[in-house]
């Protein structure tokens, strides 16, 4: 599989033969629980995308629930959404939405969670890759010890390829007895209070002998930390994902080993992009940087893949370079440690 660097493979979406002018078009954007923080950022993106293009923004808030979400998209479509750029709560779920797109001929993109749906684009980052960057990190840092999997919601595509990719990584210390899994569990609705809570029970299953964590976002690895620093064992190797201001502020104390980065600056510009691209009346296929790809359920699609990177105490200042967060919030609370921090 093909994976783009960085989003600028695909600014200013160039299309074969659409010369359609953005100035009349609405892309609606439907949220699954706008509050989270990353969102704000991806939200951000897309409206800096669309305004550039001319185009015109409106969007909902699921609040986690499915239900409303379909409901959501209705109501996108009812108020002209040209476009839709879908973050599904539940990928199993989001069907009668995409049906109701196509129905009016409204160009769908699945937005960092994939719709299992050839008339939905798929916009993500590699979460194989993610997971398998999350588990090196924890593995470099615990060779050996007892295991805790603390996985994301049971209704995302994406928990079930991160915790492949981890697995991929972990598979051969796992057969040679240096690591053993104690624990694992889904996060209901990627929550940090439910991954607080799992954990929590896993360390009473467990005596409190776990090493290491591999928890699969920040907001999980958050819900650790504050179970593990309740038992007096922060500090611990334990991973996340996204590049939350307080995952990395973590990754800068040292109670969180790494959080893969996935610039949502990139992705969210990507998704207006291509949005507006598809209102114009663009084939996904004419799309620049759009590959041919079969999900695990033998799904042919369309998609692109941006490329994340592992933030740990070794890069940190890779986050405040490219000005993702500043010196000042990343290094708040610490004392002589690593760059830029020190």
């Amino acid at each position: 599989m093909k994976f783009l660097k960085t989003a600028a493979a695909v600014a200013a979406v160039s299309v074969m033969g659409v010369s359609a002018s953005a100035q009349d078009i609405t892309v609606g954007v439907s949220w699954s629980n706008f509050q989270e923080e990353r969102w704000k950022t991806d939200e951000a993106a897309i409206k800096g995308a669309l305004e550039a293009a001319g185009a015109a923004y409106i969007s909902a808030d699921a609040q986690s629930s499915s239900s409303k979400q379909l409901s959501d998209v209705e109501s996108l479509i009812a108020q002209g959404a040209d476009a839709l750029i879908i973050l599904a709560q539940d990928a199993q779920a989001i069907g009668p939405a995409v049906d109701a797109a196509d129905a009016e001929g409204i160009p769908v993109v699945g937005y960092d969670r994939l719709i299992e749906d050839a008339r939905a684009f798929y916009l993500t980052f590699d979460n194989i890759e993610v997971g398998r960057m999350q588990a090196r990190a924890v593995l470099a840092a615990a060779p050996e010890g007892n295991y805790v999997m603390i996985k994301g919601s049971p209704t995302d595509p994406n928990a079930d390829f991160l915790r492949g990719g981890q697995q991929e990584v972990l598979q051969e210390a796992i057969d040679s007895g240096a690591i053993t899994i104690v624990g694992e569990a889904y996060t209901d609705a990627w929550l940090p209070a439910n991954a607080q809570r799992n954990m929590e029970q896993i360390l009473t299953a467990n005596d409190n002998d776990v090493d290491a964590v591999v928890a699969s976002n920040d907001g999980t690895a958050g819900g650790v930390v504050a179970a593990l620093t309740a038992q007096g064992m922060e500090g611990i190797p334990v991973s996340g994902q996204d590049g939350d201001h307080a995952a990395l502020n973590r990754v800068a104390l040292g109670v969180q080993t790494v959080s893969v980065w996935k610039d949502a600056r990139e992705l969210g510009k990507a998704a207006g992009e291509i949005a507006v691209a598809l209102a114009g009346g663009a084939a996904m296929a004419n799309v620049e940087g759009a590959q041919a790809w079969t999900s695990p359920a033998g799904t042919d699609m369309t998609a692109i893949f941006l490329e994340p990177l592992p933030v740990t105490k070794d890069n940190l200042a890779a986050v405040t370079d490219a000005g993702w967060i500043e010196a000042e919030k990343l290094c708040q609370g610490v004392s002589g440690g690593p760059a830029p921090c020190n």
